[in-house]
């Protein structure tokens, strides 16, 4: 099953209780599979609320704690010593690394040793680990979020009022995507963004699927513009598009024509090095009919920066242009087969019919080739009919 993360509206550890359980989370079951937590004094209310005529469930987490803050290794330990099955724990855990990393880095202090103050309270445990535990409940195999707008303005907390969006938060969602809404709230806070980044796979717009069923998470406050919710689907993928693997990465290029074209070759070393996917030279003729060379590097998000870097200190280029990409790709993987010349590796692709075709590396006949002094398309020849036939076998034992 696949869950799709539509946060038009933000997202937060409450919007995505309310969303699990309009989704269907039993809230009985949440709160009695809570009390494996060595932790008391908490209950969860869930009220059915309307956002700009769209029906949706609040939740609000009622506590008795009066422990002011809780560091890090008290968290960790909470969770450790709990009857939670290890994949909840285990989501909970890095979703509460991310909070204490990020509060590590912007206060100077060592991890193990933060406190959270409003984050460790027993709200912020019980959003994480219910999200963790609702993703379990459901059968959630895959999760994809949108990308998540940030709104402008300041939030009251216990440092003193902060810049929204928060500086836990802005940290948290290192690498994802984000755009700035113009709305005076705060969208994302810190607990939403590290269950979001701990669940989602990518960063995207919504895949192939087969609709199952739409949960909708309200917000504490009513936004003027827009409904404040966070809506979840959940779906199957669709069959026929099971081989074929969807995603998206930016595409950085500019265009050269004032260099010495031996470096070409060290830049796309280098490029390589930084995370590139893949590295294009195309021949262009420029402004006056000068000829020059299109720069196109695919790379993910993370090595965005990375990679505009290398182009403007490497190259003559004065700028770049990027811009995110849709893409579809074949299912591979690398293994190793049983061939007259050993055991080699080799890439096995499963097309969009399910059928397999193996495809030689490069390096690898390239080496063979000249250790036998033989045609290399004779040794590309070869491996790929003994592969391919040792996956046939396979098949049919």
């Amino acid at each position: 099953m696949i869950a799709y993360f539509d946060c038009f509206s933000g997202i937060s550890g409450d919007m995505i209780l309310g969303a699990f359980i309009d989704l269907g989370v039993p809230v009985k079951w949440l709160k009695n599979t809570l009390s494996s937590i060595p932790l008391t004094g908490f209950d969860i209310s869930v009220t059915s609320v309307s956002r700009n005529g769209i029906n949706a469930k609040s939740v609000h987490v009622k506590t008795e704690d009066n422990v002011e803050s809780r560091n890090y290794a008290e968290i960790r330990s909470l969770i450790q010593n709990s009857r939670l099955s290890p994949q909840v724990k285990e989501r909970s855990l890095e979703a509460f690394r991310r909070l204490a990393e990020a509060e590590a880095a912007i206060h100077g202090r060592p991890v193990d040793k933060v406190h959270f103050h409003e984050l460790g309270g027993i709200d912020a445990i019980v959003d994480i680990v219910s999200a963790a535990l609702c993703v379990e409940y459901l059968g959630i195999e895959k999760i994809i979020s949108s990308k998540l707008p940030l709104g402008t303005g300041f939030v009251d907390c216990r440092h003193g009022a902060l810049p929204v969006p928060a500086p836990a938060t802005l940290a948290i969602l290192r690498d994802a995507p984000v755009y700035g809404s113009g709305i005076p709230h705060e969208l994302v806070t810190p607990t939403g963004a590290a269950i979001i980044v701990t669940l989602a796979e990518s960063f995207e717009t919504m895949p192939h699927m087969l609709i199952n069923k739409t949960g909708y998470g309200a917000g504490k406050r009513d936004l003027e513009s827009i409904p404040n919710l966070l809506r979840i689907v959940t779906g199957n993928a669709q069959n026929h598009k099971a081989y074929a693997q969807k995603d998206r990465v930016v595409l950085v290029e500019t265009c050269i024509d004032d260099m010495n074209p031996e470096i070409f070759g060290f830049v796309m070393d280098r490029l390589f090095e930084d995370g590139a996917l893949d590295v294009y030279w195309i021949p262009i003729f420029m402004k006056k009919n000068r000829p020059g060379t299109m720069v196109q590097v695919l790379c993910r998000t993370g090595q965005k920066e990375a990679v505009i870097n290398r182009i403007l200190s490497e190259t003559t280029s004065l700028g770049v242009r990027y811009y995110d990409v849709d893409r579809a790709w074949l299912s591979r993987e690398q293994i190793t087969v049983k061939t007259g010349y050993g055991m080699v590796q080799v890439k096995r692709i499963t097309d969009t019919h399910g059928a397999i075709r193996i495809v030689p590396e490069y390096e690898v006949c390239k080496k063979i080739a000249l250790e036998k002094n033989i045609p290399i398309r004779v040794v590309y020849d070869i491996i790929a009919k003994e592969g391919s036939q040792q996956c046939l076998d396979k098949k049919h034992a």
